[in-house]
C-alpha cells in the first residue's frame, strides 16, 4: 500500500510524506525478510517511495533500518511494557503482560508469531556485531528488566530484595529466550512465557 499521505504541489512547495508511516512500512519489510534479505525494490514497493526519495530522506538502507529498529522499540515493545513502567504498578500487571505475550506468540497472522522478534532476529543475522544493534538489544534487555523488577515487586511483596532480583532475572531470561525461538517454535516460546508467569505467581525460594 502506498503510504504517501500528503502531496502538496504549488509555487515554492514540494511533495511531502509521512516519515513515520514510511518507517513503519519499511519496518514490516525488515521484520519479514531480515536486513540482508530486504531488497531496495521491496522497500520501494512497501513505502511507495522511489530509491532516490528513500536515500534522500534516510541516507541509506542501513539508516532506514536503524529508524525501523527505533520504531519497533517505540511502537511494539514499549507500549506493552507501559503498565509496568508507570506508577503505581498494579499487583497483576506483570501477570497480565505475560499472559498477553504468550497469547500473542501463537496468534495467527501477526508479525510476532509469523516472523519472530525483530531484534532477536537481527542479532542472529549479518548485523550481529554491529554496535548500534548491540546498543538496541542492550536497551531492550534493560527496559525489560526494569519493567519486570517493578512487576515482581508489586506482585511478590512476600519476597526479600535478593529473591525478587533472582525472580526478575529468571523472568527476563524466559521472555528473551521465547523471543529468540518464536519464529521456529511458537508453541515452545509460549510455554517459556507461561513458565515465567508460573514463577511470578508461585515461586518460593528454597
Amino acid at each position: 500500500m502506498d503510504v504517501l499521505v500528503k502531496a502538496v504541489v504549488g509555487l515554492g512547495r514540494t511533495r511531502t510524506f509521512d516519515e513515520d508511516a514510511v518507517v513503519r512500512a519499511a519496518r514490516d519489510v525488515f521484520w519479514q525478510h531480515g536486513y540482508a534479505e530486504a531488497s531496495v525494490p521491496d522497500l520501494e514497493a512497501a513505502t511507495g517511495l522511489g530509491r532516490s526519495s528513500l536515500y534522500h530522506s534516510f541516507g541509506s538502507k542501513r539508516e532506514l533500518f536503524d529508524a525501523a529498529i527505533e520504531s519497533y522499540l517505540d511502537e511494539v515493545i514499549r507500549p506493552r511494557l507501559a503498565p509496568l513502567l508507570g506508577a503505581p504498578v498494579s499487583a497483576d500487571a506483570l501477570e497480565t503482560y505475560l499472559t498477553g505475550l504468550a497469547a500473542a506468540l501463537q496468534a495467527p497472522r501477526t508479525h510476532l508469531a509469523e516472523h519472530g522478534c525483530l531484534l532477536m532476529n537481527t542479532v542472529r543475522g549479518t548485523l550481529a556485531d554491529d554496535e548500534h544493534v548491540k546498543r538496541a538489544v542492550g536497551q531492550y534487555r534493560a527496559e525489560l528488566t526494569t519493567a519486570f523488577a517493578a512487576g515482581v515487586a508489586a506482585r511478590r511483596p512476600d519476597l526479600d530484595a535478593e529473591d525478587r532480583t533472582v525472580l526478575t532475572r529468571s523472568c527476563t531470561a524466559h521472555v528473551l529466550s521465547a523471543m529468540a525461538i518464536v519464529r521456529a517454535q511458537p508453541a515452545a516460546a509460549a510455554d517459556l512465557v507461561e513458565n515465567a508467569r508460573i514463577l511470578v505467581t508461585g515461586w518460593a525460594p528454597r
